[in-house]
C-alpha cells in the first residue's frame, strides 16, 4: 500500500467494508444527507456535489456522531492512516460526496489545494504536507478519473491548460493521462489531494470521505472545533491519535 501509494498517489482496497459495517455508517450518513439537504436546499438544487463537516453537532445527534467518531478511529482505519502517515498523523475532516441535482453540470479537473492557494504555492505544496482521501462508496459508482504521479509532479502543459481553463479549454475536457477508478459498495479509495483528479457523476453515487493530513499547522487551522471528539470520549475509540494530534496541535496554533 505504501509504496503504491508513494508511487502513483493512490490505491484501491475492494470489499473494505463488510455489509454490517456498511448498513450501520449508510444509516448514519443517510439521515445527515436528509437534513443537509433540507437545509441547503436551494444550493443542493443549484450547484452542490458535497457537503462536509458531518462529525460536527449540527445535524447529528450525540449517538450517531460517536459511531462516526468510532469508525474513524477503528483499528482498521487507522492502521492504513499510520503506516502512510507514520509520524503524528491528524484527523482533518469528512465530506459526503452525492450526485449534482442538474443533470447537465459536468465534473472538473482538480487539485484540492487550488481553492485557496495560488499557482506557486500549488507547486509549492507538492513538496509540503499531504493531505489524504479515504474515499468509500456506499452505492456502486462510476468512481473517480485521476492522474496518477501528480500527486508529486506539476501538471502537463495539457493538464495546466483544462483544469485552470486556460487558452478556452474547459476543466471537463478529457486527459490524455487520465485513469478512471471504478468503485463498488464497500470498496475504499485511498488517494492523494495533491493530484489531478476529478469525480465521475452517475448511479446516484453517495460516498463517505475521512480526510487526514500530516501535522502541518498551515493544514491544522481548517480543522472545526465542533468536529472533534471531546476529550473525554477519546478514549473510546480503539485508535485515537488522529483525533489527540489534532487537538494537541490545535492548541498550540492558538496560542500566542
Amino acid at each position: 500500500m505504501k509504496q503504491a501509494y508513494k508511487e502513483d498517489g493512490y490505491f484501491v482496497i475492494r470489499n473494505f467494508l463488510n455489509n454490517e459495517e456498511l448498513l450501520a455508517l449508510g444509516e448514519v450518513l443517510s439521515e445527515f444527507h436528509r437534513l443537509w439537504q433540507k437545509k441547503n436546499a436551494q444550493f443542493y438544487r443549484q450547484q452542490a456535489v458535497n457537503s462536509a463537516y458531518l462529525t460536527s453537532d449540527a445535524f447529528l445527534n450525540s449517538e450517531q456522531r460517536d459511531h462516526l467518531f468510532s469508525f474513524i478511529g477503528s483499528a482498521k482505519v487507522m492502521n492504513i492512516v499510520n503506516e502512510l502517515i507514520p509520524k503524528q498523523p491528524c484527523f482533518l475532516n469528512t465530506q459526503l460526496f452525492f450526485d449534482p441535482v442538474n443533470k447537465q453540470q459536468s465534473n472538473y479537473w482538480h487539485r484540492d489545494p487550488q481553492y485557496h492557494l495560488s499557482v506557486e504555492q500549488q507547486k509549492a505544496a507538492l513538496a509540503g504536507g499531504d493531505v489524504i482521501h479515504f474515499r468509500l462508496p456506499l452505492v456502486d459508482e462510476p468512481g473517480l478519473e485521476l492522474i496518477p504521479g501528480t500527486h508529486k509532479r506539476w501538471d502537463s502543459a495539457e493538464e495546466l491548460k483544462v483544469r485552470l481553463e486556460r487558452e478556452g479549454h474547459k476543466n471537463n475536457q478529457p486527459l490524455s493521462q487520465g485513469k478512471v477508478i471504478t468503485l463498488f459498495s464497500g470498496d475504499l479509495l485511498v488517494f492523494s489531494a495533491n493530484m489531478i483528479h476529478r469525480g465521475l457523476y452517475g448511479m446516484n453515487r453517495l460516498a463517505f470521505d475521512l480526510l487526514f493530513c500530516s501535522p502541518e499547522p498551515s493544514i491544522i487551522e481548517f480543522v472545526n472545533d465542533d468536529c472533534l471528539p471531546s476529550k473525554s470520549t477519546l478514549t473510546k475509540f480503539e485508535d485515537s491519535c488522529a483525533f489527540v494530534n489534532t487537538i494537541t496541535l490545535k492548541s498550540s496554533i492558538k496560542k500566542p
